[in-house]
């Protein structure tokens, strides 16, 4: 197709299966990770995102695709601040940093697409600040969408469920607690690792999201896997009544 595609995190995981997916259609594709063959690149540095982006400036993008992230666990009141900074430079700030530099380079009818979780849409305990990081994206992704109307660039995000690649390997696991937790944290943090074989295999989840991105005209938001029930479900019980099933599932 000969299209021009940048992809943040494209080394491994989800943005990997992305990026070869493109490379079989004849499209080029930017890679910018910390591994990365041709575009080596922090993102959460704005030096090394200024250096890339320099070597990038005439570059005309049809496809932007952030989709580096990191995965974070733990009780609020005990993740040290160094750990939650590092957390949303990666996935919110890092994101935006990126959106800055590439939106000037973007072509009349290109797309950009935030690789945001179903962890944006509805809360987890012990994984709060996770959550609150895709909720931001997801966010800034509906802001931009509007604030991008009279131009043709189509802006959505993509919430895939549990994919089952070395991300939950890579999560960082505070597992520090108190009198308040006990070994909740502990024990809630590996129910949830528990479960890697019933998560989403990684080429089902690339193939959801590159029907949705091929598409002519993006819908806001597209929701992979089998939490769509679930954000469904909160829209038809209080909100108290989900908290509290949710709460039983995931607080052992």
């Amino acid at each position: 197709m000969n299209r021009t595609i940048l992809i943040t995190g494209a080394s491994s995981g989800i943005g990997l299966g992305l990026k070869n997916y493109f490379l079989s259609k004849g499209d080029r594709v930017l890679d910018l990770s910390l591994s990365s063959e041709n575009f080596p690149c922090d993102i959460t540095d704005k030096t090394s995102l200024d250096s890339t982006f320099e070597k990038l400036k005439d570059e005309r993008l049809d496809i932007l695709i952030n989709c580096a992230g990191r995965g974070l666990s733990g009780a609020v009141e005990l993740v040290g601040e160094e750990d939650i900074r590092k957390q949303f430079d990666i996935n919110f700030f890092g994101l935006v940093d990126v959106l800055k530099r590439a939106l000037p380079m973007m072509k009349e009818k290109s797309k950009i697409i935030n690789i945001s979780s179903t962890c944006a849409l509805f809360p987890l305990p012990f994984r709060s600040y996770y959550c609150a990081s895709k909720a931001a994206v997801s966010m800034i992704t509906d802001g931009l969408r509007m604030e991008l109307k009279n131009t043709k660039i189509q802006v959505a995000a993509i919430c895939p469920g549990e994919v089952k690649t070395n991300f939950t390997k890579n999560r960082v696991k505070v597992f520090q607690t108190n009198d308040r937790y006990g070994k909740s944290v502990e024990n809630s943090t590996k129910y949830v690792d528990s479960h890697e074989d019933k998560r989403m295999p990684v080429e089902y989840a690339v193939k959801k999201m590159v029907r949705f991105i091929e598409k002519r005209k993006l819908k806001p938001q597209k929701i992979i896997g089998k939490q769509k029930i679930l954000y469904f479900l909160q829209k038809l019980v209080p909100k108290s009544l989900f908290l509290k099933v949710t709460q039983k599932i995931f607080v052992k």
